[in-house]
């Protein structure tokens, strides 16, 4: 699916978020687009920022932005009432609005009211395209990569943007591909992939990255985790249809227990190596683990080069954090750059 909104800029809506976890659209957009974003909309009780200035939909759309972006997710991908008021003085101050949420704006009466009467946009990205078919498991050409995790909202995003980026830089021919809906925004394309009826996601993960040269590279968004009690069901049919020849673990040394599951530990970057290879090997017997991303922005610069040297060690593999570059990160682009 593509996305026409890309071409607009927007506001972030914050609604009353205060985990910051929950807030990876928001984060994702100014990071990664952040010459489409002119400043954050929150509602008193959020204690989550993105740094951008505070502005009103008026204020916004003076300054130039012609979307109000839902830039968090509530549990279970509803939109609460407490929002409501926000999101219509977005429409009221000539913004359209767009969700990745679960549920559809439409399906909100005062928002599907309110959009009619003014002649706004309601925009879903979270709706996949029709008659996705049934995968095939057939091995198709080119060279594939998938962001793996050991939970959620750790980095399988950043890190398949900045692998695709830097390996562009090197002369590689490789593509980024969105299976979430903050992807699709950045990219202005992809596959909503936890949208897709479960019998089709494997069908979706194929057309998502469709034959290709022999050596073009997809760079492939994760989804979830394999040891996710929830989300599991989705990270595997990814994996099924993405035939990866490389997976890179993506892993928050930081965090014991799966986000949002206190009772679920997190996996060991091993399991989840030795989990993927297993798996994979359904769809391509030939994978393999090109390393680790650590997501370490929690940490003193010695502090997280430490415990990338040390897992490297442990491993055998590169490891780095893609956001702070560097020797270690250039090890990984070259173990990818050797594979491909």
């Amino acid at each position: 699916m593509t996305v026409e909104t890309t071409l607009g800029r927007y506001l972030l809506f914050l609604g009353d978020t205060v985990e910051p976890g929950y807030a990876k659209t928001a984060f994702g957009l100014r990071d990664w687009a952040g010459e489409r974003c002119v400043g954050e909309l929150a509602l008193p009780a959020a204690t989550v920022s993105t740094g951008l200035p505070s502005l009103s939909p008026q204020q916004a759309q003076a300054q130039g932005a012609t979307a109000l972006v839902i830039g968090v997710a509530a549990p279970g991908g509803l939109i609460p009432e407490s929002w409501v008021p926000a999101l219509l003085d977005g429409l009221e101050a000539g913004l359209d609005l767009v969700s990745g949420m679960h549920v559809k704006l439409a399906q909100v009466e005062p928002l599907r009211a309110a959009a009619e009467r003014l002649g706004r946009r309601l925009i879903d990205i979270r709706t996949p395209p029709v008659n996705i078919p049934v995968a095939s498991g057939r091995r198709r050409s080119g060279k594939r990569l998938l962001t793996v995790g050991t939970d959620c909202a750790l980095g399988k995003k950043y890190t398949a943007l900045a692998l695709a980026r830097a390996l562009r830089a090197r002369g590689v021919d490789a593509d980024f591909r969105a299976s979430g809906q903050t992807g699709i925004l950045i990219a202005g394309g992809g596959m909503p992939i936890d949208a897709v009826v479960s019998d089709f996601v494997a069908g979706a993960a194929e057309m998502l990255s469709p034959a290709a040269a022999p050596h073009h590279l997809d760079v492939i968004e994760g989804q979830g985790s394999l040891f996710h009690p929830a989300y599991a069901g989705v990270s595997l049919g990814l994996l099924h249809g993405s035939q990866p020849d490389l997976f890179v673990v993506c892993h928050d040394p930081g965090r014991t227990h799966i986000l949002g599951f206190g009772d679920t530990p997190l996996p060991s970057v091993e399991a989840v190596i030795a989990q993927t290879v297993a798996l994979g090997r359904v769809t391509n017997p030939a994978i393999a683990c090109a390393g680790v991303a650590l997501n370490t922005s929690a940490m003193e610069a010695d502090v997280a080069q430490a415990v990338i040297d040390a897992l490297s060690q442990r491993l055998g593999l590169p490891v780095a954090d893609p956001m702070r570059g560097g020797a270690a990160f250039d090890q990984l682009l070259n173990h990818i750059q050797e594979r491909v």
